[in-house]
């Protein structure tokens, strides 16, 4: 037997001589090179070790690549449970090597051909890996792991108050995960129970899952409004993992709209390609792509997402969860969500309504984390210390005191202790650790709570530690040296130094590794080890130091970010709220409500941007303060039409406000913009005078800068409103302007002004409507393919739904019924994926008419009155007469006459109201056959309906509606013995149409011109 020097840290002891790691009892076996390596780093623990010192200590006289040296590191960290972007044991630092963190303490020990019994000495500070009394919580995670990898997918919200170990919990599983082993409950080492053996990396079963861990926080500064946030971090950091590429090409295929909301991983061609892809893109798609594409990436790699302190979340995270735990797709996928019980009960937050309809349905467990027993206390300070003695233990007296004094809650415990240590009642000689006998139940000393220990622990650093304590919480629970330095007016090395020392010494910080800027800056990454800390610093600054703070921290990063400062709009947003440059407040506060709207995150979008007008009315009022909250009226208005459709009061009054906030400014491209706005409205609205006087502004506008993009709208806007008015020939003409201007190249981010869809596939369905109704039925069906074919080339849903809706009416007003249903089943389907509230209504009528056509008439009625009642509770009154002629017509279909003339006179009543002229013709022949199903006595009271029918649509020069206007006076006359005046009437318009004569109208009119001849 010899008596060797051991090197001890954290739970580990590693002999420099034999070059053995061993945890407790148990060795942990690895190769020779990463011993060497880790003996290196012991032995210059706390100094930077660069690669070239690695490389002539463990490599002499050796060529080898860099490789080589990750393969150590990464197999010490998987040995040692480390984790490379907090890092408590090996640190890489950028460009520079790699550093040693922690206490490493020396002891004597025994070396035997087996190891000994119990280790003589244990660590002298606390790790964050000491886990105890969490047995049951631990294996409780792990068997919700089990039926992820069966395909179960498992939701599991971890909750208790603040220190009470969610976080430590779930590093300790989410280590196991990661080393592919149920490890991280630490026993005493009078238990005599130890972790399973490590596999080395050249034993690792072939049947290994390869895991995806993935971790996101929700910040208590940013968080609410920044839609996302934490599924974005998360997804972020393991796309510039490693294996990151193979994530990032999923996330292409399979869910480009999440992929284009991290443009920092795409190239500036991606990005725009990506943009063009997912322009357009709605809530609900978002949700459905990331589920999808997570059901896909799970399929052969488990995935494991820790979202942690959910009481500060966005509502968009909340559905995502909510959605992802209600599909029943196989996943291996098990999310584990953490948060404070306190903050969501007394805050009425979203996330306790969600928890308990999961809940209620099994679709989320809870694992509420309770107080630490007397005996777990124990249990700690025996692991930590490893102190004996006769009788009733030091520990045990210990373990009672501290119990009394912390409750059991796990960080006051572990601060308690440390105070402890401190105040040298533990004391340590020669690593050796003894109780004083000072210590008795009353005379500890310690603060009465957490809070105020972490303040006298604050009151103890150095004055320059305590300004970068102060600095780093003003940035949040993470942060980088260059914003703290920004905020201490220190450079970026020397606040590395103060924080480098406070992580060695375990107080207030832990390392994350590094972090590049945009500008180029690389710097040192750190965070709070507990949020509480980061609370307490934070409250104690001055409203002035704070403000001050905050206005230089969000200075600097908007400096960093330059071009790319957007990207952290929401984060900008409250450093300058909180600095009191509400200027620039209110400047990110749009940007972020820009980037929440992109994101479909419509709840948090109209937030963000109504807190930017609340907080404009703190400025002067100037011109500058006018174009700023023109331009949040402005971003405001598309998010309203898109969570509460075009015909919302709230739109109305968003563009009204604008309106005259332009005659101020007097800007001509924004006044376009507004004045599209509310054209799109009161075009929803089915006010068509009004839709086309402000599509004649519109084009003089237009036409008076000449800038084409807006000529093209101009054009595309007022032929809608004059094609809904009945001027048919005007329309068409405006049409085919719009589509001549059309580059789809140049014009497809224009779909903002028109309501959501591609102007160019907008002007072709408008067009093929305008052909039909002026009497070509061919030419519109060929528009119409042209519309259809272009949203399908540019991959937009909604220009896609457009195409397809305009699609299916024409297909009925062609009376074909199989083609009508196959465009209303792609469009329903399409509008119930993407989240589109204005077309499912429209397929509903189209249903309608369907089952009236082939007989089933009360079932058709149902179906239209079920489409015409959606489309009421929108306020949306565009093609509302049309739906609701069609239901007339099943009324007369099943004998219910009164209720079609009813129904008849509600949609007259409409086109006189609104001026949708363009049915007109259609309801005056609807009503003279109804009036005939009445009674054979209202012949010459039908006749007047049809010769005035015949009168408005040869005003419109609408021949369709004449067609079928002459059609129902001939059958008429017909009836009445006047046969010659019935054929030279339909021989006359028939004779007009030059195509359409596989139609059904054009056939019908060609059977009865026949029977009228003979």
């Amino acid at each position: 037997m010899q008596i060797n020097q051991s090197l001890i840290f954290g739970h580990y002891r590693f002999d420099p001589q034999t070059k053995q790691l061993w945890r407790a009892k148990q060795e942990v076996r690895l190769t020779w090179k990463a011993l060497v390596v880790l003996g290196h780093l012991l032995d210059r623990a706390g100094q930077i070790v660069t690669k070239d010192e690695l490389f002539q200590t463990v490599w002499p006289d050796t060529v080898v690549s860099d490789a080589a040296l990750t393969s150590c590191i990464q197999e010490l960290r998987e040995a040692l449970h480390d984790n490379a972007r907090k890092p408590r044991y090996i640190e890489t630092l950028y460009r520079r090597g790699f550093r040693f963190l922690g206490e490493v303490a020396s002891s004597q020990h025994s070396v035997v051909s087996s190891p000994p019994s119990s280790p003589q000495s244990s660590v002298l500070s606390l790790q964050h890996s000491i886990l105890v009394g969490r047995e049951s919580d631990l294996a409780f995670l792990h068997e919700r792991l089990a039926k992820a990898l069966n395909g179960e997918r498992q939701l599991v919200f971890v909750t208790g108050e603040p220190g009470i170990g969610k976080t430590t919990l779930i590093e300790n599983f989410v280590f196991g995960v990661r080393s592919r082993e149920q490890f991280g409950v630490m026993k005493s080492p009078k238990s005599r129970v130890q972790s399973p053996k490590l596999q080395t990396p050249n034993s690792e079963p072939p049947s290994t899952p390869r895991w995806w861990v993935a971790v996101g926080r929700c910040i208590e500064h940013y968080g609410v409004g920044e839609a996302y946030l934490p599924i974005l971090e998360a997804l972020g950091r393991l796309c510039r993992e490693e294996a990151g590429n193979e994530l990032r090409a999923q996330l292409q295929q399979h869910a480009p709209s999440w992929l284009v909301q991290m443009p920092s991983l795409l190239s500036t061609a991606e990005l725009e390609e990506l943009q063009r892809r997912t322009a357009g893109v709605t809530r609900e798609r978002m949700l459905r792509e990331l589920a999808e594409a997570l059901e896909v990436i799970t399929a052969e790699r488990p995935l494991v997402l820790v979202l942690e302190d959910l009481h500060w979340s966005d509502v968009s995270t909340l559905d995502l969860l909510s959605m992802l735990a209600r599909r029943q797709e196989r996943a291996q996928l098990l999310i584990i969500g953490t948060y404070r019980p306190v903050e969501v009960l007394t805050r009425e937050l979203p996330l306790k309504g969600i928890k308990q309809e999961l809940q209620l349905h099994g679709q989320c467990e809870e694992l509420a984390l309770d107080f630490l027993t007397e005996a777990a206390v124990g249990e700690y300070l025996e692991y930590r210390f490893a102190v004996g003695a006769p009788g009733r233990s030091p520990l045990q007296r210990l373990a009672h005191v501290v119990h009394q004094r912390t409750d059991g809650n796990p960080l006051f415990m572990v601060n308690v202790t440390n105070e402890l240590v401190a105040r040298e009642i533990i004391t340590n000689s020669d690593g050796h650790w003894e109780v004083q006998s000072a210590c008795a139940d009353d005379t500890i000393g310690v603060p009465e709570n957490l809070r105020q220990l972490i303040e006298l622990q604050l009151g103890r650093v150095s004055p320059d530690e305590r300004k970068i304590l102060e600095a780093a919480s003003v940035t949040g629970a993470e942060f980088s040296a260059a914003a703290v330095a920004a905020g201490v007016e220190h450079s970026p090395e020397a606040v590395e130094t103060c924080c480098d020392n406070l992580v060695r010494r375990e107080q207030f910080f832990c390392s994350q590794g590094t972090n590049e800027w945009p500008d180029g800056t690389v710097t040192a990454r750190y965070g709070f080890v507990h949020a509480l800390y980061q609370e307490v610093v934070y409250e104690q600054l001055s409203a002035t130091r704070r403000s001050r703070l905050h206005r230089q921290i969000g200075e600097r990063e908007e400096q960093a970010y330059g071009e790319r400062a957007r990207e952290i709009a929401a984060e900008l947003a409250v450093h300058f709220e909180r600095g009191r440059d509400y200027r620039k407040a209110v400047q990110y506060l749009q940007h972020a409500g820009e980037n929440a709207a992109r994101r479909s995150a419509h709840h948090e979008a109209i937030g963000l941007l109504t807190k930017g007008l609340e907080l404009l009315k703190t400025l002067p009022d100037t011109l500058e303060r006018t174009q700023q909250e023109l331009d949040l009226q402005i971003t405001l208005g598309p998010v309203l039409m898109v969570l509460k459709g075009n015909a919302d009061p709230e739109v109305e009054r968003v563009y009204t406000r604008a309106q005259a906030l332009c005659q101020r400014v007097g800007e001509t491209p924004r006044l376009f913009t507004v004045l599209a706005g509310l054209r799109n409205f009161y075009n929803g609205r089915g006010k068509h005078q009004t839709a086309r006087e402000l599509g004649e502004q519109l084009l003089g506008l237009a036409q008076r800068v000449q800038d084409p993009a807006l000529l093209l709208e101009a054009h595309l806007d007022l032929g809608g409103s004059l094609f809904s008015l009945g001027e048919l020939i005007a329309a068409r003409m405006h049409l085919q302007q719009s589509i001549a201007l059309y580059d789809p190249r140049q014009h497809h981010s224009n779909a903002f002004i028109c309501g959501g869809s591609d102007p160019g596939v907008n002007g072709l369905c408008n067009e093929a409507f305008t052909l039909w109704s002026l009497g070509y039925p061919d030419q519109a069906l060929k528009r119409s393919h042209a519309g259809l074919t272009l949203a399908r080339e540019l991959t937009q849903p909604s220009s896609l739904c457009v195409a397809l809706g305009i699609a299916a009416l024409l297909h009925q007003l062609r009376g074909e019924i199989q083609a009508t249903q196959r465009q209303t089943e792609e469009m329903i389907a399409l509008s119930r994926e993407q989240g589109f509230l204005q077309w499912p209504p429209l397929g509903t009528v189209m249903q309608g008419w369907m089952l009236a056509e082939q007989g089933q008439v009360e079932e058709g009625i149902a179906k239209l009155r079920q489409g015409v009642a959606a489309l009421r509770a929108m306020g949306a009154e565009v093609g509302l007469p049309y739906y609701l002629a069609l239901l007339a017509a099943a009324y007369a279909k099943a004998g219910r006459v009164e209720e079609g003339l009813a129904v008849q006179a509600e949609a007259m009543d409409l086109v006189h109201r609104n001026g949708q002229r363009l049915n007109e013709p259609g309801l005056y022949v609807l009503k003279g056959w109804l009036l005939l199903a009445r009674s054979g006595d209202n012949q010459a009271e039908a006749e007047g309906c049809f010769r005035h029918a015949i009168d408005i649509a040869r005003r419109q020069s609408a021949k369709s509606s004449e067609l079928r206007a002459v059609m129902s006076l001939s059958f008429l006359l017909q009836r009445q013995g006047k046969k010659e005046v019935a054929r030279l009437l339909l021989a006359e318009i028939y004779g007009w149409f030059t195509e359409g004569f596989d139609t059904k109208d054009l056939q019908e009119a060609k059977a009865l011109l026949e029977e009228l001849s003979h």
